[in-house]
């Protein structure tokens, strides 16, 4: 497991990190989506995807260098959540700040709040291409599901909370 930076600090988010998770998040998946694609304006409306999910922002030194949005089955920002799992959706690291285990603390994160909350599982989509990310993911012990994969260039992870229990 890779050690966090020091000094960070996973919190709620506040209407004044708005700005800087919007920035972060779009800066984060311009190489993986085309320029004209409608998905930017979701990335960037943060202030709306916090009033219907809840985000968590990665800080060091009070600089928002990441951010996680968690979104339970039913939401508008759900894209493959089932009843008794937590989607994690638009995780995102400052470029300047990855490969010091911001992504890692963050995915944690929601792991602990997913298992606080009872679920029995955490889902995510990924692009293939987000070979950072994906470390992460298969580190920590995510597995796919391709019977949930939505889209042909996006991979659906499962991570089961309780012990004994499959992707």
């Amino acid at each position: 497991m890779m050690a966090s930076p020091p000094h960070l600090v996973i919190r709620s988010i506040e209407a004044r990190d708005f700005a800087a998770v919007s920035l972060i998040t779009v800066e984060s998946y311009r190489p993986f989506i085309r320029p004209d694609d409608d998905y930017f304006a979701l990335l960037a409306d943060t202030e709306r995807r916090a009033s219907a999910s809840e985000i968590v922002v990665a800080e060091v030194l009070g600089q928002v260098v990441g951010s996680l949005t968690m979104v339970e089955c039913g939401s508008p920002y759900a894209d493959v959540a089932q009843q008794d799992e937590l989607e994690f959706r638009m995780i995102a690291v400052n470029p300047r700040a990855r490969g010091h285990g911001v992504g890692t603390a963050l995915v944690e994160h929601g792991m602990r709040v997913a298992r606080a909350r009872g679920r029995s599982r955490v889902v995510l989509s990924t692009m293939d291409v987000m070979v950072e990310a994906r470390r992460i993911y298969d580190r920590l012990g995510f597995a796919e599901a391709p019977d949930r994969r939505w889209h042909p260039a996006i991979s659906v992870l499962t991570f089961p909370l309780h012990r004994g229990e499959t992707g």
